[in-house]
């Protein structure tokens, strides 16, 4: 079932390793086919070393596993809960990675300092809000993945222009419209987050990109006025 999904989760989770984005099993990458409801994603606490590629287990939207002997990744419910929210998605990656770790253990959002950053996502890269204590200790994972949604909700924020979110006190999720671009998309907000901390450490007084120059390098890559690289 799922072969072709199961491939593509399993090239992604590898390349999460291979990009040093998840250190021993500090990560995970999922896919969904939205036509079956299904989700493929990694099995839980096994080493990259070990997986292949008939390891990755299905599980429904209620975190049911279809046809696998493994747990799914304890981050399951949260990647459902992103696939029901945003529904231009077909990939979520979770990690651990050092830089937008390090902003998301401090509470900050990630800012949009330069045009590398501008050409990857719309704005600063959100931090949300912290989980209460009710949350943690009742249905933690699916929880986590309301209080992303929320904020987007909330902020009227574009998860197809802000690609990744900054979890308090915890780590990264990313999302693309595959499960290997969700995988680029963590990589680069790990890049533009290691370039803000440098920033900041150079100059702490700097304001964000100027809206003009933000507008011109996302929209030259994003939408349908896009005329970066060779096109069709």
């Amino acid at each position: 079932m799922l072969e072709k999904l199961k491939k593509q989760v399993y090239e992604s989770n590898m390349k999460l390793s291979e990009y040093g984005l998840a250190p021993f099993t500090w990560g995970n990458a999922s896919g969904v086919d939205r036509e079956k409801q299904l989700i493929v994603i990694k099995p839980s606490g096994v080493p990259y070393p070990e997986l292949s590629w008939e390891k990755m287990v299905t599980v429904d939207f209620n975190g049911n596993v279809i046809d696998s002997d493994y747990n799914p990744s304890s981050d399951t419910l949260t990647h459902i809960e992103l696939y029901k929210a945003f529904p231009n998605i077909a990939g979520a990656v979770h990690t651990h990675s050092k830089y937008a770790t390090s902003f998301a253990q401090a509470g900050k959002a990630i800012p949009a300092f330069g045009t590398t950053h501008a050409d990857f996502a719309y704005g600063e890269i959100p931090c949300a809000r912290k989980l209460t204590e009710e949350e943690i200790n009742g249905g933690y994972e699916k929880n986590t993945g309301l209080v992303i949604t929320e904020h987007f909700k909330n902020y009227r924020i574009d998860p197809d222009a802000i690609p990744g979110v900054l979890v308090h006190s915890h780590g990264v999720f990313t999302w693309g419209e595959s499960p290997m671009k969700a995988v680029i998309n963590a990589a680069t907000l790990e890049i533009v987050a290691e370039m803000a901390m440098n920033t900041i450490m150079l100059n702490s007084s700097i304001e964000p990109i100027d809206s003009y120059l933000l507008d011109k390098h996302y929209y030259r890559k994003h939408g349908k006025n896009a005329y970066y690289g060779q096109g069709k």
